[in-house]
């Protein structure tokens, strides 16, 4: 297993443009599990140290439409580890970049897979 100091956590920033939203105006449902698979690989590629895959995810929750013209910041955390498996919480939160309003809007669970240089699973090694 990485020693203490692996790093956990990964944060991200977007912004909801144009092209990221559906004819409501809001994010799609693709887009902001792109984002949330993205910062799952970084959390999980930085605390294994190893090339990682996605495996699956779980229990995605849509709380808060995201609206265009919104920051959005993605926040994973690498949970429980397994031998080549990591569980990765990511929460998806908007802010209005004038007011300054926060609200948690998405969250899931993303199972990556740690690989060797073959593709094959791989042991975490600390």
């Amino acid at each position: 297993m990485p020693g203490p100091a692996a790093p956990r956590e990964a944060r991200l920033w977007e912004i909801v443009f144009p092209d990221h939203a559906n004819h409501l105006g809001t994010l799609f449902g693709g887009q902001a599990l792109a984002w949330m698979d993205k910062a799952a690989f970084i959390a999980a590629t930085r605390f294994a140290r190893r090339t990682v895959v996605t495996a699956r995810s779980e229990q995605v929750d849509f709380r808060v439409p995201v609206r265009q013209g919104q920051l959005v910041e993605l926040v994973a955390r690498v949970g429980e580890v397994g031998r080549s498996s990591m569980q990765v919480d990511v929460e998806l939160y908007t802010e209005d970049p004038h007011a300054g309003t926060r609200h948690l809007c998405t969250s899931g669970r993303f199972v990556m897979i740690a690989l060797d240089a073959n593709g094959r699973t791989a042991p975490i090694a600390g």
